[in-house]
Protein backbone atom coordinates (compact mmCIF):
# COMPACT_ATOMS: atom_id res chain seq x y z
CA UNK A 1 0.00 0.00 0.00
CA UNK A 2 2.50 2.48 -1.17
CA UNK A 3 0.21 5.08 -3.75
CA UNK A 4 -2.07 7.50 -1.58
CA UNK A 5 -4.94 5.97 -2.88
CA UNK A 6 -8.12 8.31 -2.01
CA UNK A 7 -5.85 11.16 -1.87
CA UNK A 8 -4.77 11.67 -5.19
CA UNK A 9 -5.75 15.36 -5.78
CA UNK A 10 -7.00 16.05 -2.67
CA UNK A 11 -5.36 19.08 -0.18
CA UNK A 12 -2.04 17.85 0.90
CA UNK A 13 -2.20 16.88 4.77
CA UNK A 14 -1.72 19.28 7.57
CA UNK A 15 2.30 19.73 8.59
CA UNK A 16 3.23 18.13 11.52
CA UNK A 17 3.88 20.55 14.52
CA UNK A 18 7.73 18.70 14.68
CA UNK A 19 8.12 19.81 10.67
CA UNK A 20 5.87 23.76 10.80
CA UNK A 21 9.15 26.27 9.53
CA UNK A 22 10.83 28.47 11.99
CA UNK A 23 8.13 31.62 11.29
CA UNK A 24 5.14 29.59 11.63
CA UNK A 25 2.88 30.12 15.31
CA UNK A 26 3.80 27.74 17.88
CA UNK A 27 1.66 24.78 17.38
CA UNK A 28 -1.36 24.57 20.36
CA UNK A 29 -0.15 20.68 21.05
CA UNK A 30 3.35 19.04 21.48
CA UNK A 31 3.74 16.58 19.24
CA UNK A 32 6.17 13.90 19.07
CA UNK A 33 8.85 12.43 16.72
CA UNK A 34 7.82 9.77 14.62
CA UNK A 35 9.38 7.03 15.77
CA UNK A 36 12.90 5.31 14.53
CA UNK A 37 12.89 2.66 11.48
CA UNK A 38 13.25 -0.75 12.18
CA UNK A 39 12.86 -4.01 10.42
CA UNK A 40 9.73 -5.20 9.26
CA UNK A 41 8.35 -8.76 10.23
CA UNK A 42 5.41 -10.24 7.93
CA UNK A 43 3.65 -13.44 8.71
CA UNK A 44 0.91 -15.00 6.79
CA UNK A 45 -1.52 -16.28 9.56
CA UNK A 46 -5.28 -15.94 11.09
CA UNK A 47 -4.58 -13.97 14.72
CA UNK A 48 -6.80 -13.69 17.71
CA UNK A 49 -6.60 -10.20 18.51
CA UNK A 50 -8.11 -7.25 20.90
CA UNK A 51 -9.62 -3.92 21.17
CA UNK A 52 -9.09 -0.95 23.43
CA UNK A 53 -11.44 -3.02 25.43
CA UNK A 54 -10.51 -6.51 25.45
CA UNK A 55 -12.80 -7.62 23.15
CA UNK A 56 -11.19 -10.60 21.50
CA UNK A 57 -11.52 -10.32 17.56
CA UNK A 58 -10.18 -12.20 14.50
CA UNK A 59 -7.83 -10.83 11.42
CA UNK A 60 -6.93 -11.92 8.43
CA UNK A 61 -3.07 -11.77 8.18
CA UNK A 62 -1.24 -11.77 4.74
CA UNK A 63 2.19 -10.90 2.72
CA UNK A 64 2.13 -7.34 4.20
CA UNK A 65 -2.02 -6.93 4.37
CA UNK A 66 -3.53 -6.01 7.43
CA UNK A 67 -1.63 -7.88 10.74
CA UNK A 68 -4.19 -5.75 13.21
CA UNK A 69 -6.39 -6.52 15.36
CA UNK A 70 -9.63 -5.58 14.04
CA UNK A 71 -13.37 -5.01 14.89
CA UNK A 72 -13.96 -7.17 11.81
CA UNK A 73 -11.58 -9.25 9.67
CA UNK A 74 -10.59 -6.83 7.22
CA UNK A 75 -9.22 -3.37 8.57
CA UNK A 76 -7.59 -2.15 11.88
CA UNK A 77 -8.55 1.09 14.09
CA UNK A 78 -5.42 0.58 16.35
CA UNK A 79 -2.54 -0.93 14.28
CA UNK A 80 0.46 -1.99 16.21
CA UNK A 81 4.39 -2.49 16.50
CA UNK A 82 3.39 -6.13 18.34
CA UNK A 83 3.33 -9.32 16.75
CA UNK A 84 2.63 -12.93 18.25
CA UNK A 85 5.44 -15.54 18.14
CA UNK A 86 5.10 -18.93 16.38
CA UNK A 87 4.80 -18.14 12.98
CA UNK A 88 7.19 -18.34 10.00
CA UNK A 89 9.04 -15.28 9.42
CA UNK A 90 10.46 -13.59 6.73
CA UNK A 91 12.34 -10.27 8.53
CA UNK A 92 12.93 -7.52 5.51
CA UNK A 93 15.96 -5.57 5.15
CA UNK A 94 16.01 -1.74 6.88
CA UNK A 95 17.94 0.15 8.91
CA UNK A 96 19.33 -1.09 11.98
CA UNK A 97 17.86 -1.22 15.40
CA UNK A 98 18.22 1.63 17.82
CA UNK A 99 20.18 0.13 20.65
CA UNK A 100 17.66 -0.33 23.95
CA UNK A 101 17.50 2.10 27.11
CA UNK A 102 18.85 1.12 30.45
CA UNK A 103 16.22 1.64 32.36
CA UNK A 104 17.99 0.34 35.85
CA UNK A 105 16.93 2.62 38.42
CA UNK A 106 14.64 4.52 36.72
CA UNK A 107 11.40 5.46 38.22
CA UNK A 108 9.59 2.17 39.67
CA UNK A 109 5.84 2.00 37.92
CA UNK A 110 3.54 -0.86 38.88
CA UNK A 111 2.72 -3.25 36.17
CA UNK A 112 -1.01 -4.98 36.20
CA UNK A 113 -2.63 -7.77 34.21
CA UNK A 114 -6.22 -8.13 32.82
CA UNK A 115 -8.08 -10.67 33.96
CA UNK A 116 -9.81 -12.97 31.17
CA UNK A 117 -12.92 -11.25 30.19
CA UNK A 118 -15.03 -14.65 30.73
CA UNK A 119 -13.15 -14.64 33.74
CA UNK A 120 -17.16 -14.55 36.11
CA UNK A 121 -19.62 -15.67 33.76
CA UNK A 122 -23.07 -14.72 33.90
CA UNK A 123 -24.26 -16.68 36.58
CA UNK A 124 -21.91 -14.88 38.90
CA UNK A 125 -19.34 -17.17 39.06
CA UNK A 126 -15.53 -18.13 39.29
CA UNK A 127 -14.89 -20.09 35.98
CA UNK A 128 -12.18 -22.84 36.91
CA UNK A 129 -10.57 -20.90 39.89
CA UNK A 130 -8.04 -23.51 39.93
CA UNK A 131 -6.98 -22.73 37.07
CA UNK A 132 -6.93 -19.15 37.24
CA UNK A 133 -4.93 -19.39 40.83
CA UNK A 134 -1.99 -21.01 39.24
CA UNK A 135 -1.97 -18.57 36.38
CA UNK A 136 -2.06 -15.84 39.09
CA UNK A 137 0.47 -17.89 40.97
CA UNK A 138 2.65 -17.70 37.38
CA UNK A 139 2.16 -14.16 37.78
CA UNK A 140 3.40 -13.26 40.90
CA UNK A 141 6.47 -15.23 40.70
CA UNK A 142 7.42 -12.30 38.10
CA UNK A 143 6.72 -9.91 40.75
CA UNK A 144 3.67 -8.23 38.66
CA UNK A 145 1.98 -5.70 41.00
CA UNK A 146 -1.91 -6.79 40.49
CA UNK A 147 -4.53 -7.49 38.10
CA UNK A 148 -7.45 -5.71 36.55
CA UNK A 149 -11.19 -6.93 36.43
CA UNK A 150 -14.22 -5.75 35.02
CA UNK A 151 -16.98 -5.66 37.53
CA UNK A 152 -20.22 -6.21 34.70
CA UNK A 153 -23.04 -4.49 34.96
CA UNK A 154 -25.07 -6.70 33.08
CA UNK A 155 -24.16 -9.62 35.71
CA UNK A 156 -24.08 -7.93 38.85
CA UNK A 157 -27.62 -6.28 38.81
CA UNK A 158 -28.56 -8.00 35.84
CA UNK A 159 -32.45 -9.02 36.63
CA UNK A 160 -33.96 -6.38 38.69
CA UNK A 161 -33.24 -2.50 40.18
CA UNK A 162 -30.76 -2.70 43.23
CA UNK A 163 -30.47 -5.99 43.74
CA UNK A 164 -26.74 -6.57 43.13
CA UNK A 165 -24.95 -10.68 42.65
CA UNK A 166 -21.40 -9.54 43.76
CA UNK A 167 -20.63 -13.45 45.17
CA UNK A 168 -18.28 -14.40 42.34
CA UNK A 169 -16.16 -11.44 42.76
CA UNK A 170 -15.98 -11.91 46.59
CA UNK A 171 -14.61 -15.38 45.65
CA UNK A 172 -11.76 -13.61 42.92
CA UNK A 173 -10.89 -11.08 45.03
CA UNK A 174 -9.94 -13.28 47.76
CA UNK A 175 -7.79 -15.55 45.63
CA UNK A 176 -5.92 -12.26 44.89
CA UNK A 177 -5.78 -11.12 48.23
CA UNK A 178 -4.05 -14.65 49.01
CA UNK A 179 -1.36 -13.85 47.28
CA UNK A 180 -0.98 -10.34 47.59
CA UNK A 181 -1.35 -8.63 44.48
CA UNK A 182 -3.27 -5.60 44.14
CA UNK A 183 -6.52 -4.99 42.45
CA UNK A 184 -7.45 -2.41 39.97
CA UNK A 185 -11.36 -2.44 39.66
CA UNK A 186 -13.49 -1.39 37.08
CA UNK A 187 -17.27 -0.42 36.79
CA UNK A 188 -18.13 -1.49 33.53
CA UNK A 189 -21.56 -0.07 32.73
CA UNK A 190 -20.91 -1.03 28.97
CA UNK A 191 -21.94 -4.09 26.82
CA UNK A 192 -19.38 -6.65 26.46
CA UNK A 193 -19.52 -8.66 22.80
CA UNK A 194 -20.99 -8.42 19.38
CA UNK A 195 -17.45 -7.79 17.34
CA UNK A 196 -16.14 -10.67 15.24
CA UNK A 197 -14.47 -12.81 17.52
CA UNK A 198 -15.60 -12.14 20.61
CA UNK A 199 -15.98 -15.18 23.07
CA UNK A 200 -17.64 -13.59 25.43
CA UNK A 201 -21.39 -11.78 25.28
CA UNK A 202 -21.99 -9.45 28.82
CA UNK A 203 -25.14 -7.20 27.59
CA UNK A 204 -26.72 -4.39 29.64
CA UNK A 205 -29.02 -5.67 32.52
CA UNK A 206 -32.06 -7.58 31.15
CA UNK A 207 -34.44 -4.98 32.96
CA UNK A 208 -32.55 -1.94 31.19
CA UNK A 209 -33.12 -3.53 27.58
CA UNK A 210 -36.37 -4.09 28.69
CA UNK A 211 -36.63 -0.29 29.40
CA UNK A 212 -34.74 -0.01 25.80
CA UNK A 213 -37.59 -2.26 24.07
CA UNK A 214 -40.24 0.82 24.99
CA UNK A 215 -38.08 3.70 24.80
CA UNK A 216 -34.95 3.18 22.26
CA UNK A 217 -34.17 6.60 23.20
CA UNK A 218 -32.40 5.63 26.30
CA UNK A 219 -29.49 4.31 23.73
CA UNK A 220 -26.58 6.74 21.43
CA UNK A 221 -28.50 7.02 18.43
CA UNK A 222 -26.81 7.88 14.47
CA UNK A 223 -28.69 10.16 12.18
CA UNK A 224 -30.52 7.47 10.19
CA UNK A 225 -32.34 6.23 13.64
CA UNK A 226 -30.10 3.29 14.57
CA UNK A 227 -29.71 2.49 17.88
CA UNK A 228 -26.43 1.41 20.02
CA UNK A 229 -26.86 -0.34 22.89
CA UNK A 230 -22.97 -1.06 23.46
CA UNK A 231 -24.03 1.70 27.03
CA UNK A 232 -26.79 4.32 27.66
CA UNK A 233 -26.97 8.01 26.39
CA UNK A 234 -25.81 10.68 28.41
CA UNK A 235 -28.80 12.13 27.45
CA UNK A 236 -30.49 10.52 30.20
CA UNK A 237 -28.12 10.99 32.87
CA UNK A 238 -30.49 13.71 34.42
CA UNK A 239 -33.66 12.09 33.27
CA UNK A 240 -35.62 9.53 35.68
CA UNK A 241 -36.81 7.08 32.58
CA UNK A 242 -34.72 3.66 34.61
CA UNK A 243 -37.54 2.81 36.81
CA UNK A 244 -37.78 5.94 38.82
CA UNK A 245 -33.65 6.92 38.67
CA UNK A 246 -31.78 8.44 36.15
CA UNK A 247 -28.89 6.92 34.71
CA UNK A 248 -26.72 8.92 36.96
CA UNK A 249 -27.98 7.85 40.13
CA UNK A 250 -28.58 4.24 38.86
CA UNK A 251 -24.39 4.18 38.56
CA UNK A 252 -24.19 5.81 41.83
CA UNK A 253 -26.24 3.10 43.75
CA UNK A 254 -24.00 0.11 41.87
CA UNK A 255 -20.37 2.07 43.13
CA UNK A 256 -21.99 2.49 46.94
CA UNK A 257 -23.16 -1.29 46.73
CA UNK A 258 -19.86 -2.18 45.82
CA UNK A 259 -18.38 -0.10 48.05
CA UNK A 260 -20.23 -1.72 50.71
CA UNK A 261 -19.95 -5.17 49.83
CA UNK A 262 -16.06 -4.88 49.63
CA UNK A 263 -14.97 -2.32 52.41
CA UNK A 264 -12.57 -4.97 54.11
CA UNK A 265 -10.70 -5.16 50.73
CA UNK A 266 -10.59 -1.35 50.75
CA UNK A 267 -9.40 -1.36 54.47
CA UNK A 268 -6.60 -3.99 53.67
CA UNK A 269 -5.69 -1.87 50.58
CA UNK A 270 -5.98 -4.84 48.28
CA UNK A 271 -8.04 -1.97 45.92
CA UNK A 272 -5.60 -0.30 44.82
CA UNK A 273 -7.60 1.92 42.31
CA UNK A 274 -11.23 2.01 40.91
CA UNK A 275 -12.01 2.73 36.85
CA UNK A 276 -15.38 4.39 36.46
CA UNK A 277 -16.55 3.45 32.75
CA UNK A 278 -17.67 6.69 30.73
CA UNK A 279 -19.18 5.44 27.53
CA UNK A 280 -18.60 2.28 24.66
CA UNK A 281 -15.80 -0.11 26.07
CA UNK A 282 -15.85 1.66 29.26
CA UNK A 283 -13.83 4.98 27.24
CA UNK A 284 -15.04 8.23 27.78
CA UNK A 285 -16.45 8.90 23.95
CA UNK A 286 -19.32 8.72 21.71
CA UNK A 287 -19.66 5.48 20.05
CA UNK A 288 -18.75 6.96 16.37
CA UNK A 289 -17.23 3.90 15.12
CA UNK A 290 -19.41 0.75 16.10
CA UNK A 291 -18.60 -2.25 13.50
CA UNK A 292 -21.94 -3.60 13.68
CA UNK A 293 -23.20 -1.08 11.48
CA UNK A 294 -20.61 -1.53 8.75
CA UNK A 295 -17.63 0.47 10.14
CA UNK A 296 -14.29 0.00 8.90
CA UNK A 297 -10.80 1.57 9.29
CA UNK A 298 -9.91 4.35 8.76
CA UNK A 299 -13.81 5.70 8.05
CA UNK A 300 -14.48 8.85 10.28
CA UNK A 301 -17.34 7.52 11.83
CA UNK A 302 -20.37 9.64 12.53
CA UNK A 303 -21.76 11.44 15.10
CA UNK A 304 -24.23 9.60 17.57
CA UNK A 305 -26.49 12.41 18.80
CA UNK A 306 -29.87 11.99 17.68
CA UNK A 307 -31.80 10.52 21.08
CA UNK A 308 -34.59 12.63 21.90
CA UNK A 309 -32.56 13.55 24.87
CA UNK A 310 -29.60 14.66 23.01
CA UNK A 311 -31.21 16.44 20.57
CA UNK A 312 -33.16 18.15 23.17
CA UNK A 313 -29.78 19.20 25.07
CA UNK A 314 -28.47 20.47 21.57
CA UNK A 315 -32.11 22.50 21.01
CA UNK A 316 -31.94 24.41 24.16
CA UNK A 317 -28.05 24.99 23.61
CA UNK A 318 -29.05 26.70 20.03
CA UNK A 319 -31.72 28.58 21.09
CA UNK A 320 -29.53 29.98 24.12
CA UNK A 321 -27.08 31.07 21.53
CA UNK A 322 -29.97 32.60 19.85
CA UNK A 323 -29.74 30.49 16.98
CA UNK A 324 -32.74 28.31 17.21
CA UNK A 325 -31.42 26.43 13.23
CA UNK A 326 -28.53 25.33 14.82
CA UNK A 327 -30.29 22.77 16.44
CA UNK A 328 -29.69 20.07 14.26
CA UNK A 329 -26.85 17.78 13.42
CA UNK A 330 -24.50 18.44 10.30
CA UNK A 331 -25.98 17.03 7.02
CA UNK A 332 -22.75 17.01 5.28
CA UNK A 333 -20.23 14.98 7.67
CA UNK A 334 -20.45 11.92 5.19
CA UNK A 335 -21.13 8.29 6.93
CA UNK A 336 -19.30 5.95 8.82
CA UNK A 337 -16.48 4.85 6.12
CA UNK A 338 -16.23 8.26 4.39
CA UNK A 339 -12.97 9.86 4.37
CA UNK A 340 -12.37 13.41 5.22
CA UNK A 341 -11.72 15.03 1.76
CA UNK A 342 -14.60 13.26 0.92
CA UNK A 343 -17.32 15.54 3.30
CA UNK A 344 -17.99 18.97 2.97
CA UNK A 345 -17.86 19.10 6.97
CA UNK A 346 -14.67 17.42 7.62
CA UNK A 347 -12.46 18.93 4.36
CA UNK A 348 -10.12 20.94 4.88
CA UNK A 349 -11.70 24.67 4.64
CA UNK A 350 -14.99 22.53 5.43
CA UNK A 351 -17.86 23.34 7.96
CA UNK A 352 -15.73 21.83 10.54
CA UNK A 353 -14.66 25.49 11.47
CA UNK A 354 -17.80 27.55 10.56
CA UNK A 355 -19.76 29.13 13.25
CA UNK A 356 -21.99 26.75 13.18
CA UNK A 357 -19.62 23.92 13.15
CA UNK A 358 -17.40 25.25 16.24
CA UNK A 359 -21.19 25.94 17.76
CA UNK A 360 -21.95 22.19 17.15
CA UNK A 361 -18.68 20.73 17.97
CA UNK A 362 -18.18 22.58 21.53
CA UNK A 363 -21.46 21.66 22.41
CA UNK A 364 -20.84 17.33 21.44
CA UNK A 365 -17.27 17.98 23.62
CA UNK A 366 -19.35 19.86 26.65
CA UNK A 367 -21.91 16.96 26.31
CA UNK A 368 -18.90 14.46 26.72
CA UNK A 369 -17.24 16.41 29.65
CA UNK A 370 -20.34 17.12 31.52
CA UNK A 371 -21.28 13.32 31.61
CA UNK A 372 -17.53 12.90 33.02
CA UNK A 373 -17.97 15.16 35.30
CA UNK A 374 -21.13 14.36 36.89
CA UNK A 375 -20.47 10.12 37.27
CA UNK A 376 -16.48 11.54 38.72
CA UNK A 377 -18.54 13.57 41.30
CA UNK A 378 -20.67 10.62 42.59
CA UNK A 379 -17.52 8.00 42.23
CA UNK A 380 -15.70 10.25 44.53
CA UNK A 381 -18.50 10.16 47.18
CA UNK A 382 -18.99 6.71 46.75
CA UNK A 383 -15.20 5.93 47.21
CA UNK A 384 -13.75 8.34 49.14
CA UNK A 385 -10.32 8.12 49.95
CA UNK A 386 -9.81 5.47 46.74
CA UNK A 387 -7.97 6.38 44.08
CA UNK A 388 -10.48 6.81 40.90
CA UNK A 389 -9.33 7.05 37.15
CA UNK A 390 -10.84 7.45 33.59
CA UNK A 391 -10.23 5.90 30.63
CA UNK A 392 -9.74 7.88 27.17
CA UNK A 393 -9.76 6.50 23.35
CA UNK A 394 -6.45 6.55 21.61
CA UNK A 395 -8.65 7.63 18.18
CA UNK A 396 -5.06 8.33 16.39
CA UNK A 397 -6.36 7.50 12.56
CA UNK A 398 -6.69 11.05 10.61
CA UNK A 399 -4.44 12.74 13.29
CA UNK A 400 -2.48 14.62 10.21
CA UNK A 401 -5.15 16.06 8.53
CA UNK A 402 -6.62 19.39 9.72
CA UNK A 403 -10.02 18.41 11.11
CA UNK A 404 -8.55 15.33 12.90
CA UNK A 405 -12.45 13.66 11.76
CA UNK A 406 -12.31 10.80 13.08
CA UNK A 407 -11.49 12.18 17.08
CA UNK A 408 -14.45 14.78 16.16
CA UNK A 409 -16.98 12.15 15.85
CA UNK A 410 -15.94 10.72 18.90
CA UNK A 411 -16.35 13.95 20.75
CA UNK A 412 -12.73 14.99 21.38
CA UNK A 413 -13.06 18.61 19.61
CA UNK A 414 -9.25 18.79 18.94
CA UNK A 415 -8.59 20.03 15.13
CA UNK A 416 -5.23 21.29 14.87
CA UNK A 417 -5.62 24.59 16.04
CA UNK A 418 -7.61 23.27 19.49
CA UNK A 419 -6.35 21.53 22.07
CA UNK A 420 -9.24 19.22 22.44
CA UNK A 421 -8.00 16.84 25.67
CA UNK A 422 -7.19 19.81 28.22
CA UNK A 423 -10.51 20.13 29.36
CA UNK A 424 -11.04 16.79 29.72
CA UNK A 425 -7.56 16.68 31.82
CA UNK A 426 -8.67 19.88 33.72
CA UNK A 427 -11.92 18.18 34.42
CA UNK A 428 -10.18 14.76 35.90
CA UNK A 429 -7.77 17.28 37.97
CA UNK A 430 -11.15 18.55 39.73
CA UNK A 431 -11.70 15.52 40.93
CA UNK A 432 -8.30 14.47 41.23
CA UNK A 433 -8.83 11.17 39.29
CA UNK A 434 -5.71 9.81 36.87
CA UNK A 435 -6.05 9.50 33.03
CA UNK A 436 -5.91 6.33 31.90
CA UNK A 437 -4.97 6.13 28.00
CA UNK A 438 -3.96 3.58 25.53
CA UNK A 439 -2.32 2.28 22.37
CA UNK A 440 0.77 3.29 23.76
CA UNK A 441 2.72 0.42 22.08
CA UNK A 442 1.73 1.50 18.67
CA UNK A 443 4.53 3.36 16.46
CA UNK A 444 3.65 6.15 13.59
CA UNK A 445 5.64 4.72 10.96
CA UNK A 446 3.86 1.07 11.14
CA UNK A 447 0.60 2.98 10.08
CA UNK A 448 2.49 4.71 7.47
CA UNK A 449 3.41 1.52 6.03
CA UNK A 450 0.18 -0.36 6.51
CA UNK A 451 -2.37 2.02 6.23
CA UNK A 452 -1.10 5.18 4.62
CA UNK A 453 -4.04 6.88 3.48
CA UNK A 454 -5.11 6.96 7.39
CA UNK A 455 -2.72 9.92 8.09
CA UNK A 456 -2.49 8.04 11.91
CA UNK A 457 0.11 9.38 14.18
CA UNK A 458 -0.19 7.38 17.20
CA UNK A 459 2.78 8.98 18.86
CA UNK A 460 1.68 12.45 18.15
CA UNK A 461 -1.45 11.40 19.74
CA UNK A 462 0.13 9.77 23.07
CA UNK A 463 2.45 12.53 23.74
CA UNK A 464 -0.52 15.33 23.05
CA UNK A 465 -2.44 13.61 25.88
CA UNK A 466 0.34 12.81 28.15
CA UNK A 467 1.48 16.18 28.13
CA UNK A 468 -2.27 17.42 28.14
CA UNK A 469 -2.87 15.40 31.72
CA UNK A 470 0.87 16.53 33.07
CA UNK A 471 0.11 19.85 32.80
CA UNK A 472 -2.46 19.99 34.98
CA UNK A 473 -0.79 17.25 37.17
CA UNK A 474 -2.59 14.33 37.54
CA UNK A 475 -1.47 10.60 37.52
CA UNK A 476 -1.00 9.20 33.93
CA UNK A 477 -1.61 5.45 33.66
CA UNK A 478 -1.61 3.48 30.03
CA UNK A 479 -2.18 -0.10 28.48
CA UNK A 480 -1.49 -1.45 25.09
CA UNK A 481 -4.53 -1.53 22.55
CA UNK A 482 -3.29 -5.29 21.18
CA UNK A 483 -1.66 -8.13 23.12
CA UNK A 484 1.96 -7.75 22.84
CA UNK A 485 4.72 -10.10 23.06
CA UNK A 486 7.59 -8.77 21.42
CA UNK A 487 10.42 -6.47 22.60
CA UNK A 488 10.07 -3.56 20.09
CA UNK A 489 6.13 -3.55 21.42
CA UNK A 490 7.66 -3.46 25.27
CA UNK A 491 10.53 -0.89 24.25
CA UNK A 492 8.15 1.20 22.69
CA UNK A 493 5.45 1.19 25.94
CA UNK A 494 9.19 2.28 27.79
CA UNK A 495 9.84 4.88 26.24
CA UNK A 496 6.17 6.43 26.82
CA UNK A 497 6.31 5.14 30.42
CA UNK A 498 9.57 6.82 31.17
CA UNK A 499 10.12 9.60 28.38
CA UNK A 500 13.72 10.50 28.18
CA UNK A 501 15.39 13.19 29.64
CA UNK A 502 12.23 14.60 30.96
CA UNK A 503 12.82 17.44 32.78
CA UNK A 504 10.81 17.12 35.35
CA UNK A 505 11.04 13.06 35.59
CA UNK A 506 7.69 13.12 34.67
CA UNK A 507 6.46 9.03 34.40
CA UNK A 508 3.40 6.64 33.85
CA UNK A 509 1.74 6.12 36.95
CA UNK A 510 1.23 2.41 36.25
CA UNK A 511 0.65 0.53 33.28
CA UNK A 512 -2.05 -2.10 32.82
CA UNK A 513 -1.18 -4.99 30.17
CA UNK A 514 -3.18 -6.55 27.81
CA UNK A 515 -4.55 -9.65 28.83
CA UNK A 516 -3.97 -12.51 30.81
CA UNK A 517 -3.90 -15.24 28.29
CA UNK A 518 -2.35 -19.06 27.68
CA UNK A 519 -0.21 -17.31 24.57
CA UNK A 520 1.25 -14.66 27.48
CA UNK A 521 2.34 -17.62 29.66
CA UNK A 522 4.43 -19.67 26.57
CA UNK A 523 7.43 -20.01 27.85
CA UNK A 524 9.01 -17.54 25.39
CA UNK A 525 6.52 -15.06 25.73
CA UNK A 526 6.86 -15.15 29.33
CA UNK A 527 10.19 -14.28 29.29
CA UNK A 528 10.03 -11.23 27.45
CA UNK A 529 6.77 -10.57 29.77
CA UNK A 530 9.27 -11.09 32.88
CA UNK A 531 11.97 -8.92 30.86
CA UNK A 532 9.83 -5.85 30.43
CA UNK A 533 8.14 -6.41 34.33
CA UNK A 534 12.05 -5.58 35.51
CA UNK A 535 12.73 -2.81 33.42
CA UNK A 536 9.21 -0.99 33.96
CA UNK A 537 10.15 -1.90 37.82
CA UNK A 538 13.30 0.24 37.12
CA UNK A 539 15.64 -2.83 37.74
CA UNK A 540 18.60 -3.89 35.65
CA UNK A 541 18.49 -6.78 32.82
CA UNK A 542 21.71 -8.44 31.45
CA UNK A 543 20.51 -8.82 27.90
CA UNK A 544 20.53 -5.33 26.98
CA UNK A 545 21.31 -5.03 22.65
CA UNK A 546 23.32 -2.41 23.11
Amino acid sequence: MLQMGPFSGAAPPATPASMAPAQAPPPLRRVSPAGPHRARVYRSARLNTFSANGRRRTAIMAGGGDRKGNPTAENSPIAGGCSDSGYDEQVMDGPPKIPERNFAGTPYVPVYVMLPLGVINMEGEVVDPEGLMKQLKILKSVNVDGVMIDCWWGIVEAHAPQEYNWNGYKQLFQMVRELKLKLQVVMSFHECGGNVGDDVYIPLPHWVTEIGRSNPDIYFTDREGRRNQDCLSWGIDKERVLRGRTAVEVYFDYMRSFRVEFNEFFEDGIIAEIEVGLGPCGELRYPSYPAKYGWRYPGIGEFQCYDQYLIKSLRKAAEARGHSSWARGPDNAGSYNSRPHETGFFRDGGDYDSYYGRFFLGWCSRVLVDHADRVLSLANFAFEGISIAAKISGIHWWYKTASHAAELAAGFYNPCNRDGYAPIAAMLKKHDAALNFTCVELRTLDQHEDFPEALADPEGLVWQVLNAAWDVCIPVASENALPCYDRDGYNKILENAKPLNDPDGRHLSAFTYLRLSSVLLERDNFLEFERFVKRMHGEAVLDLHL
